[in-house]
């Protein structure tokens, strides 16, 4: 716990008006700004409050928009205009006591006027989170799971045969009965207690066997019936059914099966090869999807092993996370969240409805996955200041090329629309990925252990790490 006094100096028409600035450290890595701005500036204030709103005042005797502003200041009180005057010291002069003061500040403020009078000092605090301190654990060398990336046969046949699926083509069936996997186009109708119920009957119904749409085993007793047969499927409705008056109750179909309809796979050769992929034989075509399996499979093993290193990086590592910086990054996740939500159409007063989700419960939802974030971020950041990592202009105007490209735009141009915060952004986003590049060239992979003893042992080395 601490404080130092610092200054701004701000010039106007020659005349030099002084902003003082204290600061004092608190406890669990927060911070308190007392700012206090002169009583000339606060007057200024005011009198700019007075003119935007003087617009909307009428008293009698007076046109409106005419009113002597001690007049209003007499007749409503002399705070009428002290609100906005404040609002408008806080925003102008805010920035400026966070420059001054040298905090790495990292949560929004929470603002308190402390003194707002006619002839005396505007005085206002600001309590803020300070970028915690990072004492790192190991982190080159680290430990990781080695991942098999190899691709079989049979993952190779189930992907061929998924493209088999997406390219079949629907032919009806005369010659058997209805079988697993087919469709079966139905007219139905359910009785409980030998009453029709609402919702229950249906014309020319695609149902696909197997799929599980139907309540209980109906469409297994489908199985085995012919093209125009007429039978009784009997089942029973869940204990908890969306319809309370049929939960539980046993119901009776009665059903006619009007078509089968069957997939008809396409041939394995190159015919089909040449169909769903640009190679001209079934072996080039195979050997493109292992390649893409492969790919797909080393991506992820690369995305496990970076975040194994880094959470153990993180729990070996020390760091003291206030409050309110969590609040902060939750308030930016739930910002994205509705960003993503808009994208489709969809309001967050709308989704809340939909879901039954509230605010407090989706921010104390998201507070895990916001503290894992800073906390990664911090080490990282951490490791690139010891590290010495450095971004040179070069990769940055190559990472300005990268997202211009992206975007389908002219590199100068993205350019123009970026200013130093977004370029001081972007530098210590790339100096973040050089520190996750240099971890991942360091990491020592072990397979994952299969006996107790192996377990127990990989247990040990950690613990000794």
């Amino acid at each position: 716990m601490g404080e130092y006094v610092c200054t701004i100096f701000v010039y106007l028409k020659e005349e030099t008006v002084t902003m003082s600035v204290q600061v004092e450290q608190l406890e669990k890595n927060m911070a308190k700004l007392t700012v206090e701005v002169p009583a000339e500036e606060l007057e200024k204030a005011i009198q700019s409050a007075y003119m935007k709103q003087k617009g909307k005042i009428s008293l009698p005797g007076f046109r409106k928009g005419k009113v002597p502003r001690q007049m209003i200041e007499k007749m409503y009180g002399v705070g009428i205009f002290f609100e906005d005057a404040a609002n408008e010291l806080i925003s102008q002069e805010y920035p400026k006591a966070v420059e001054e003061s040298g905090l790495d500040i990292v949560s929004r403020p929470t603002v308190d006027v402390e003194q707002i009078e006619k002839g005396k000092p505007f005085i206002f605090t600001a309590e803020v989170a300070v970028k915690p301190e990072v004492t790192l654990g190991k982190y080159m060398g680290v430990q990781v799971t080695k991942i098999d990336t190899s691709v079989t046969e049979e993952e190779i046949d189930e992907e061929i045969n998924k493209e088999r699926e997406n390219n079949a083509r629907t032919i009806t069936v005369e010659d058997r009965p209805v079988a697993d996997g087919d469709t079966a186009v139905i007219d139905f109708e359910g009785f409980v207690e030998d009453k029709p119920f609402e919702g229950g009957k249906g014309e020319n119904h695609s149902l696909v066997i197997g799929s599980h749409s139907f309540i209980d085993t109906f469409e297994e007793q489908l199985i085995g019936k012919n093209t125009g047969d007429e039978l009784e499927v009997k089942v029973t409705f869940p204990e908890e059914y969306h319809a309370e008056e049929l939960a539980g109750k046993p119901a009776v179909f009665k059903v006619k099966i009007n078509e089968i309809k069957a997939k008809e796979l396409p041939e394995l050769d190159d015919d089909f090869a040449q169909d769903v992929s640009e190679f001209d034989t079934l072996t080039e075509y195979r050997e493109s999807v292992k390649t893409k399996l492969t790919e797909g499979k080393e991506a992820a093993a690369k995305r496990d092993k970076e975040e194994e290193a880094l959470g153990k990086i993180i729990d070996k590592s020390k760091m003291e996370i206030p409050e309110a910086m969590i609040e902060t990054q939750v308030g930016s996740m739930v910002n994205e969240f509705a960003n993503r939500m808009a994208q489709q159409g969809l309001s967050m007063e709308q989704y809340m409805q939909f879901t039954g989700m509230t605010p407090e419960k989706m921010q104390e939802q998201m507070k895990p996955e916001a503290l894992k974030r800073i906390k990664t971020s911090l080490v990282l950041e951490q490791i690139a200041k010891e590290e010495n990592i450095e971004v040179t202009d070069e990769e940055v105007e190559a990472e300005v090329a990268r997202m211009a490209e992206m975007y389908g735009m002219e590199a100068d141009k993205l350019k123009e629309y970026m200013g130093d915060a977004e370029k001081d952004s972007m530098k210590k986003d790339l100096a973040v990925q050089k520190a996750v590049d240099l971890i991942m060239e360091n990491i020592k992979e072990r397979a994952k252990p299969k006996s107790k003893k192996e377990k127990d042992e990989a247990a040990e080395q950690a613990e000794a790490e």
